[in-house]
């Protein structure tokens, strides 16, 4: 029993350091963006300043406190994630701090603009995931996913980092403050549109797959798989599940090859009229499927990729929702990302990236 609790405790460990990074990463995006807007004005604050303003919106983890899981799915990038909210949110912000002897150095418009732009960031950059962004909230539930873009991946996040933790080290007034958070913003901003173009080329090799096997789609999604932009995730539905299969930009190889899996809707008919279930349709977009895990009958979210999917096509998936014991679920997002993760599986995952 001891040991089993251990590696539970070190699998959340590595579930949670993928958070941590996603939070780091705005944290250091913000506090560039604070420095090339404000550094002038606030000195150093500005970092503060912009670190601050950009982590607001993931404020609503707050939530998760007292909602149940299948709720707090659609509460997280919920509202504190809608245009709405920025226009709501930022003038009473400016106004509170520019009355606070601290923030003196920018009056309340240039409070106002600074912190816009840094929640804006945040929904543009959270929307290149799959988990989806609500930017329409409450007048549309729909959630805007770019899917280009692994919730961490280390080379998006490593040059803002470096240059935030440059930026405390630098004296106030450095010629080079600015000159650096530029780059670091210009870096990343490449970066999204790198992963744009791999998508786009993945996306055509993808549909001429398919084309090609006569397989029959209604719609189709690619995603990147964890920390990179190189090797992509492929769900394709049809009448009854769905083509699953992997697509590196560096595969020679033209054919695809696909996994079908059955949504079995069907068993889910006894729990149907339940909200959670509800709740997790409606998060899944229609991504999912109903099977059995560790001998219970689990829901599925396809969008967020299996357990090495790459090694074994059969592979059960991250994202598993216990329905007949909704009190076991917990971190549903990332709990099953690396549970059967070894040194030996990191090998044959970079090999994969490097194509076939």
């Amino acid at each position: 029993m001891t040991h089993v609790s251990y590696s539970l405790s070190c699998m959340q460990l590595r579930e949670l350091s993928q958070l941590v990074l996603d939070s780091i990463t705005h944290i250091a995006l913000g506090a560039c963006i604070g420095e090339i807007y404000a550094g002038r004005s606030l000195g150093k604050k500005a970092l503060a300043a912009g670190a601050v303003a950009q982590t607001i919106p993931d404020f609503d983890f707050i939530a998760s406190f007292w909602l149940n899981p299948a709720n707090d799915l659609l509460a997280h990038r919920g509202f504190t994630h809608s245009i709405l909210f920025v226009a709501l949110t930022a003038y009473p912000l400016a106004l509170i701090l520019s009355r606070w002897r601290w923030s003196s150095g920018l009056n309340i418009s240039g409070w106002a603009w600074l912190i816009t732009i840094e929640l804006c960031t945040h929904l543009f950059l959270d929307a290149f995931n799959a988990y989806g962004t609500a930017w329409f909230e409450p007048f549309s539930h729909t959630r805007i996913s770019f899917n280009s873009l692994f919730v961490a991946d280390p080379l998006f996040s490593i040059i803002p980092i470096t240059v935030m933790v440059a930026l405390f080290l630098f004296p106030e007034g450095h010629k080079s403050r600015v000159r650096w958070s530029a780059i670091a913003v210009i870096i990343c901003s490449f970066y999204l549109i790198y992963s744009l173009i791999n998508k786009k080329i993945v996306d055509k090799e993808v549909e001429t797959s398919l084309e090609a096997q006569d397989l029959k789609y209604h719609r189709y999604f690619t995603t990147p798989t964890p920390g990179n932009v190189w090797l992509w995730y492929i769900v394709a539905e049809s009448d009854s599940g769905y083509h699953i299969g992997y697509r590196s930009v560096f595969d020679s190889n033209e054919s695809i090859s696909f996994q079908y899996f059955e949504r079995n809707d069907d068993l889910l008919e006894p729990v149907a009229d339940h909200e959670d279930v509800q709740h997790l349709i409606r998060f899944s977009q229609g991504y999912y499927v109903v099977s059995q895990y560790e001998n219970r009958w689990v829901f599925n979210d396809l969008r967020f990729g299996q357990m090495l999917g790459w090694e074994d096509p059969a592979a059960p998936f991250v994202f598993y929702y216990f329905l007949q014991h909704p009190n076991d679920n917990e971190l549903l997002i990332q709990r099953g990302r690396f549970s059967r993760w070894t040194t030996e599986s990191i090998f044959s995952f970079a090999e994969r990236i490097w194509g076939t």
